[in-house]
């Protein structure tokens, strides 16, 4: 048997013996059953775009929950993006509101900003923000980081040279 059909087989039996724990355990994390069954699928899809054998010591429940968890913190990141643009659109009066597509498409584009803001490290996330959401001054921003005003200035680079490189595949994706 080849490593794929091994890797396959290995899926298909974490599939039978786990898919029904797993949902029940997403549905009481979630309540809600459909979204339960869409992240107990994802878990499952995501380990087959990324195999990997558990060695015979390792809980493949501790295992799937890991892969769940991270997949249920998105599904929670997501929905507080959806909320607050929704907020946003309801403030705006019917006769300026943007079509259905350029909705889903800043929609998409928010759930990337926030995905590349997350991979940063603490600090250059928060003065990144501090200056775009809140208009504070660098100095200001250095105070309430702990930090030289030289530091955010460097945060500041990070974040955009971090944004530029990483955002690349999504623009491309875009295009």
């Amino acid at each position: 048997m080849s490593s794929a059909d091994s890797s396959r087989q290995h899926i298909r039996t974490l599939y039978i013996d786990h898919h029904n724990w797993l949902f029940g355990w997403l549905r009481r994390k979630l309540g809600c059953a459909d979204n339960a069954a869409d992240l107990a699928q994802d878990t499952f899809v995501r380990l087959m775009a990324r195999p990997r054998q558990l060695d015979a010591e390792q809980d493949p429940r501790a295992y799937l929950t890991t892969i769940a968890h991270g997949l249920v913190v998105d599904h929670w990141r997501r929905q507080e993006i959806e909320r607050a643009w929704l907020a946003t659109l309801a403030a705006h009066p019917e006769a300026e509101a943007p079509s259905a597509e350029h909705q889903a498409i800043v929609l998409e584009t928010l759930l990337e900003i926030d995905r590349l803001l997350a991979s940063l490290p603490e600090k250059p996330r928060r003065a990144f923000l501090l200056a775009h959401l809140h208009d504070m001054a660098y100095a200001d921003i250095a105070a309430e980081l702990g930090v030289s005003e030289r530091m955010v200035k460097k945060y500041m680079a990070q974040v955009m040279l971090h944004c530029l490189t990483s955002g690349a595949a999504f623009r491309a994706a875009l295009a």
